[in-house]
């Protein structure tokens, strides 16, 4: 039976940060679960991180209505909200898309490294969850290899810049003298280490913050910065020049209230850099006189200068992505006839141990090694009878030749015993 794939998602490139936030799912479980059971798809992967939610899916007969309604009822959404952000690649389409979020062509920036850590993560969980298949466990497998190897052989992740590095050069930008200030980063994750190795490798001294007092110091220990205990950090507001906010909290942890009772206090003015998905710094924060906040938004305008230093990289990793996906479809098409091959090869199997059991009680044969002798003799004529015209049909699906599939099937009563 062909199963189709989708990619259905919600990124950067058509949705700013207050609304791609929108899309999220809030618990990945529950998502799962509810994807599996409503939307029609057999298998589904889901890849969510700041810049980016995305549904990988397969299906006998995708459904897109089905798969946006699932979508909104587990995000909390109306059907409609739909219209102007989401985009959909089927097939081919998909494939390549999943290809060049490996390769880091469809990151914010050009190149990072932390989406082919992502996309690893995420078909692992799906795989845990056991909702990935055959299908998508193939397509994933097989986009983190060439995904390397586009990174290697083009060193397209070579001189890219990070978010969290983004931010921090947008922070010098807007703050002088940004070593001698007081900075505070909260949060222990993906996003805040790379904002924590940015601020070390300028060597500027900065505090660390989360809602575990034990998380924030083995952060401290490994990408650097001075713990403090959260409570401490939230109530100390007025002592801070720069703030970093990178979690995934699904609150606002900066909220108008107290930021505004910090600046009571103080005569100099704020940077608050929101980098989480959801965001967790008030809208209202930004109403504050001598406060500027700058969020996802803002990096992004840093990322087209840099886009632009790399396009001859880019199209290089482009033509590797343009000769893989042939090969990826070849897989994937073939992987329509293994169900087939393998119900085969068991059936005539049955037929096999069956006829040699019979023969063996004509011969009253007992002799153990003469009976292993005969044992393999019959699996060796089967595998040479039935290898070649199985290949040939593994041969055939892969360049789509779905006529002598269907003959096959009919051939072989196929799907009257699925």
């Amino acid at each position: 039976m062909t199963s189709d794939v989708v990619n259905a998602r919600v990124t950067f490139r058509k949705s700013p940060i207050h609304m791609l936030e929108r899309f999220t799912f809030p618990d990945l479980d529950s998502a799962y679960q509810s994807f599996l059971k409503h939307s029609g798809l057999q298998e589904c992967v889901i890849l969510q991180t700041c810049n980016r939610v995305e549904l990988f899916g397969c299906a006998s007969n995708t459904d897109l209505e089905k798969i946006k309604k699932t979508w909104a009822s587990v995000a909390g959404l109306e059907e409609n909200t739909f219209k102007e952000n989401l985009e959909i690649s089927c097939g081919t389409d998909a494939y390549t898309h999943l290809l060049k979020l490996t390769s880091g062509l469809d990151s914010l920036v050009i190149g990072e490294e932390q989406i082919l850590g992502q996309v690893k993560d995420s078909i692992t969980t799906a795989r845990e969850l056991k909702a990935s298949g055959d299908n998508l466990n193939t397509l994933f497998d097989k986009a983190i290899k060439i995904g390397t190897r586009v990174r290697n052989a083009t060193g397209i992740s070579k001189g890219s810049i990070s978010v969290g590095s983004m931010a921090v050069n947008l922070a010098e930008q807007n703050v002088d003298d940004l070593k001698s200030k007081r900075i505070l980063l909260i949060g222990t994750g993906e996003a805040a280490s790379l904002v924590a190795k940015s601020l070390k490798k300028r060597d500027i001294e900065f505090l660390v913050t989360s809602r575990t007092f034990e998380r924030s110091k083995a952060f401290a220990e490994t990408a650097g910065g001075k713990p403090l205990q959260f409570e401490q950090a939230i109530s100390d507001f007025k002592s801070i020049d720069v703030l970093f906010v990178a979690t995934v909290a699904p609150y606002f942890l900066v909220t108008h209230d107290r930021v505004k009772e910090a600046m009571q206090s103080r005569k100099d003015g704020m940077l608050i850099m929101d980098l989480s998905n959801p965001r967790t710094v008030d809208d209202k924060v930004s109403t504050i006189p001598k406060i500027t906040v700058m969020n996802m938004d803002q990096i992004a305008e840093m990322v087209e200068k840099n886009m632009k230093n790399r396009m001859g990289v880019v199209s290089a990793a482009e033509n590797i992505i343009n000769e893989e996906i042939p090969i990826v479809e070849a897989a994937m098409k073939r992987l329509e006839v293994e169900p087939i091959v393998t119900n085969v090869f068991k059936d005539i199997d049955q037929v096999r141990v069956k006829e040699l059991k019979k023969a063996l009680q004509m011969l009253g044969e007992k002799d153990e090694q003469k009976i292993r002798i005969i044992d393999q003799l019959t699996q060796a004529i089967v595998e040479d009878i039935m290898s070649i015209p199985m290949n040939n049909l593994r041969k055939a699906s892969e360049q789509g030749d779905s006529e002598i599939l269907k003959t096959v099937t009919k051939l072989f009563d196929y799907k009257s015993r699925e």
